[in-house]
């Protein structure tokens, strides 16, 4: 028995002889002091393996001094907006009924951050503060309550800073203080920041009427980034560059006008930080490359200036940090026995290489439906991924380059493609599915339900390598090899939810740049990304949680499964506020004052398909036209592992891995 399941078995009084336990009682609340004040600081998709003392001191330091959570989890499908709903409300998205990244709400209507109409008929991208408010149209984008709605009505200033629509979904209501890299709300705070001679993002004027706020002449653009280098095909990033993190610029800028004026001329209660690194940074080069471990260290120092910046304001002791991530984060690849390791020199890729780089991953999975007969429709235009769409073991590609002459279909003439678009019609054909690509797990809409029509697409992933668990609308019953939504929180009573939520499938064991962890991915945006988070593979869900302050213990490592829902519901019990419908659980056990360890009762369980899918051909990623076939492989179905957490008459579950299997 390994260390890691001694320590489940006590904590859930494994063994027929063990006693039943006395009912824990819940330590009694207390007021905060009217000073305290909280700040999350999100770094967006930090493995907890990435916090070294080489390249993360401070955060190191600070875990070791503080509470770090070892056993924590992300929100699945493990994406940013969807765990920062999570974050803003204690919820899952069941409650929320929040799907983002990429989500398809086609009855919304609005402008983006750059005043130009959101055609919402297709699957739209929600990291921008005008789709968010386009996506209040038809109701609310979360509906529930909010940790920073609480705050606010009990007389609170809060602040959000950091990356577009992530730092904005804390406060879609604009009831406090919003910078993000695409606006400042509200217009007073605007108008303070350009009085302080701080530069605006250029799309911040389009958050309000026309002539509100003007920017000055030398504003520029403070959150720019630097270009990514690619590759000589133009498109593919190239893993072996070493000029480090194009966001620092970025970072800087937010951070310096949080550190320098609204920390201190605002005083605010509860703050949530939110930087885009490391995730971009991994996205585009992948983790262990030079560039992730400049956009480690980048971030880390960052944090030394928070924390000097507290200590300069004497309020260190007062304040409550905790430093999360929204999601783990993985290498794409597919499997390297089909799509071997490769050199990447001069510009290009080179020779097999065992301990080379990436040239397979990304999936379409829109075209491979295409190809199978069904009017599948995923709202991108000509996709041209050369390298991450799958170089073979003999170096032919599994997607040939082809050229639009005219320009007629990709829209320029002469661009290279290697599948045609699927926009969304104005009008759908019967039978279509509409596919909202978001990265490691996909999503599914069935605008007309048909039970048929989802048994056929679910036969069709279940015979595709590619993909690993399979989730549907617990409506349409018990489908051979796959778990309703709800198994997984996220079937929405108000119909918000995709009909199928599909993730890519893993392996956790591959190494990549030196990294343990593998996913296959959808095409999201197009683009041939090197990193990806959004399945379901152990590396995506346990992303990192650490905390330090006044209010939490000292030198603790709490071995109980915690989540991304319970920071919200932590922080209103540290400042007094209720959110009485929150899903997650406040830490106790890592609090000052809280509940012992003891107290709480954990116990591994399982979840499969009551049946099998049988009777397949399982068709491999070599080939997108599915003549490439596993032998013998017939049957399809998947394991859904999840720990279940007692406290009293309280039970939790936390979803730590799903993982599918073909025989």
């Amino acid at each position: 028995m390994t260390n890691r399941a001694i320590v489940l078995c006590l904590l859930a009084a494994c063994g027929s002889n063990a006693p039943a336990p006395a009912a824990p009682v819940e330590p009694p609340a207390t007021p905060p002091p009217a000073d305290r004040a909280v700040i999350v600081f999100v770094w967006d998709g930090l493995r907890p393996d990435g916090v070294t003392a080489a390249d993360t001191p401070n955060l190191a330091k600070l875990r070791d001094a503080g509470v770090e959570f070892t056993d924590h989890h992300a929100t699945y499908p493990t994406f940013t907006m969807m765990n920062g709903a999570s974050f803003a409300t204690g919820q899952f998205s069941e409650a929320t009924g929040f799907y983002g990244n990429v989500l398809w709400q086609p009855a919304a209507t609005g402008s983006d951050s750059a005043g130009k109409p959101v055609d919402f008929r297709q699957p739209v991208f929600s990291e921008d503060y005008g789709v968010l408010d386009g996506l209040k149209a038809p109701g609310k984008e979360l509906l529930a309550d909010t940790l920073f709605g609480a705050a606010q009505a009990a007389g609170m200033v809060t602040l959000a800073v950091g990356k577009s629509g992530a730092a904005y979904l804390m406060d879609t209501g604009r009831g406090g203080l919003v910078l993000d890299e695409k606006t400042a709300v509200p217009l007073g705070f605007a108008r303070e920041l350009q009085a302080a001679g701080v530069a605006l993002p250029p799309t911040a004027p389009g958050a309000y009427g026309s002539g509100e706020l003007v920017l000055g002449a030398d504003n520029g653009n403070p959150v720019e980034f630097k270009p990514v280098p690619k590759l000589k095909d133009g498109v593919s990033t190239d893993p072996v560059d070493d000029h480090g993190s194009p966001y620092k610029g970025t970072h800087d800028y937010m951070m310096n006008a949080y550190l320098e004026h609204a920390l201190p001329d605002k005083h605010p209660r509860l703050t949530v930080v939110w930087l885009r690194d490391p995730d971009t940074t991994e996205h585009q080069f992948g983790i262990g490359t030079a560039n992730w471990h400049d956009a480690m260290r980048a971030n880390d120092a960052l944090l030394g200036k928070l924390l000097a910046r507290l200590d300069a304001l004497g309020v260190r002791d007062k304040t409550d940090l905790v430093v999360v991530s929204d999601h783990g984060h993985s290498n794409v690849s597919g499997p390297q026995d089909l799509f071997p390791l490769r050199a990447v020199g001069g510009g290009a890729v080179a020779d097999i290489d065992p301990h080379g780089h990436s040239v397979s991953g990304m999936v379409r999975i829109a075209d491979l439906l295409r190809r199978a007969g069904f009017a599948a429709f995923d709202g991108l235009g000509c996709t041209f991924v050369p390298v991450a769409m799958g170089i073979r073991k003999d170096g032919t590609p599994v997607y040939p380059t082809k050229t639009d002459g005219d320009g007629k279909l990709c829209g320029k003439e002469g661009q290279k493609y290697q599948a045609p678009p699927y926009k969304v019609p104005a009008e759908l054909p019967p039978h279509a599915l509409v596919v909202a690509v978001n990265g490691g797990s996909d999503y599914i809409y069935v605008p007309d339900h048909d039970p048929a029509l989802i048994k056929q697409a679910v036969g069709f992933l279940q015979a595709r390598a590619e993909v690993g668990a399979i989730f549907v609308d617990d409506r349409y019953g018990a489908i051979p090899g796959t778990l309703p939504l709800g198994a997984i929180r996220a079937r929405n009573a108000a119909g918000k939810n995709p009909d199928i939520i599909l993730s890519y499938d893993y392996d956790e064991t591959a190494v990549v740049e030196g990294v343990r962890g593998t996913e296959m991915a959808g095409v999201l945006n197009g683009a041939g990304y090197r990193g990806m988070h959004g399945s379901f593979s152990p590396l995506d869900v346990h992303n990192e949680l650490i905390a330090a302050g006044p209010d939490f213990r000292a030198g603790f490592k709490d071995p109980l499964p915690t989540g991304n829902v319970d920071v919200a519901p932590t922080i209103a019990r540290i400042l007094g506020l209720s959110l009485p419908h929150a899903h997650g659980r406040p830490l106790l056990e890592a609090l000052v004052h809280g509940a012992a360890v003891d107290d709480y009762r954990v116990a591994p369980e399982v979840q499969r398909p009551q049946a099998p899918a049988t009777g397949l051909t399982v068709h491999l990623p070599t080939d997108p036209d599915g003549k490439d076939v596993a032998p013998k492989l017939t049957t399809y179905s998947f394991e859904l592992h999840t720990k279940a957490l007692s406290y009293g008459k309280q039970r939790y579950t936390y979803f730590d891995f799903a993982k599918a299997s073909r025989r």
